[in-house]
């Protein structure tokens, strides 16, 4: 079994509640994303570019994860970089169009998903998985993906 299953299949021992998986469909990518936007409002010591992207808190912060992801599957983290890119759009569209701060919003997101995550854990019985091992934060996403991957008839 690979270290990439031999993770999903553990995070998804705390993840078997109906409700508790529809809350983490909702939660899950809010929190990626207010993560993201927080990471992005926050103030970089230089203004640099690669291209189009700007260097900061959240694509280096994304690239670290990225590597993570890779290295755990070339095609699993594919799926997820094309997720990561869109939170970046994302943060990049309602930090223009809001009429509160990116950095405002996020954290409201945030402690609201947030708040669903445990209302989901009450529902399930069990502890959420990052309080045994952190890198369940970086798995959720991926244990997602690994659900849109399979409904697709795609391996990871």
């Amino acid at each position: 079994m690979s270290q990439l299953q031999a993770l999903l299949d553990e995070y998804g021992e705390s993840h078997q509640n109906k409700t508790n998986k529809i809350i983490h469909w909702i939660c899950v990518p809010i929190i990626v994303w207010t993560v993201v936007a927080l990471l992005w409002s926050l103030p970089f010591p230089v203004d640099v570019r690669l291209g189009p992207v700007p260097v900061n808190w959240a694509t280096l912060t994304l690239l670290l994860a990225q590597l993570y992801y890779f290295r755990l599957s070339l095609t699993l983290g594919l799926g997820l970089l094309v997720y990561n890119v869109a939170m970046i759009a994302l943060a990049v569209w309602v930090d223009a169009n809001a009429p509160w701060p990116l950095w405002q919003v996020a954290a409201v997101l945030f402690v609201l998903a947030w708040i669903g995550q445990f209302i989901g854990h009450k529902f399930e019985g069990k502890k959420p998985s990052f309080f045994k091992d952190v890198q369940f934060l970086l798995i959720g996403p991926a244990w997602l993906m690994s659900f849109v991957y399979r409904s697709a008839g795609l391996r990871y």
